[in-house]
């Protein structure tokens, strides 16, 4: 086809180029009304995934002011083995966050004796030195350090507004 084209004059080609075009035209009108098609369906499907994800949000503030989950310092003062990833946290927001430094693999707990600070990586380690005097926080700023998941926003809330949750796949059947 290389070939006949070379033999074409400009006239010609245009002409083709022109038939071509019109060829195309119904197609990429029926290409455009099924993107409409397919945007207006995944706007749908965004509003419903926020509009589940709202629902899950207010139902885990619920449960927390019911007391159904345990603040991370009661959690602390609780439990002594286990891995911090055992659990989902959450602020009194709702929003979700992650113990310890944005882009760490682990989560962590700073834990302070006043002057040294050590970030466990487990329950046993929280517990073993929570037992011995130590409490949640850096000298002088108490509190968990916690980053919000996919971001690398982070900050320091107070103990007493940090919530846990078990997994979901380890809620109880």
């Amino acid at each position: 086809m290389a070939e006949e084209l070379t033999a074409l004059d400009a006239a010609d080609l245009d002409r083709r180029v022109t038939e071509v075009r019109e060829r195309m035209r119904p197609a990429e009108k029926e290409l455009a009304a099924l993107r409409a098609e397919r945007d207006v369906l995944l706007t749908e499907v965004r509003r419903r995934e926020r509009q589940a994800h709202r629902a899950s949000r207010a139902d885990v503030k619920t449960a927390m002011k019911e007391g159904r989950f345990p603040t991370i310092a009661e959690l602390v003062a609780a439990v002594d083995a286990g891995s911090l990833d055992d659990y989902v946290y959450n602020l009194k927001t709702g929003g979700e966050v992650r113990l310890g430094f944005p882009g760490a693999k682990l989560q962590t707990l700073s834990i302070t004796d006043g002057v040294q600070i050590i970030q466990a990586k487990d329950f046993a380690e929280v517990a073993r030195l929570y037992g011995a005097g130590w409490e949640l926080g850096s000298p002088g700023r108490p509190g968990v350090r916690v980053h919000f998941p996919g971001t690398r926003q982070e900050r320091l809330s107070p103990s007493e507004e940090v919530y846990a949750r078990p997994r979901p796949d380890e809620l109880p059947a």
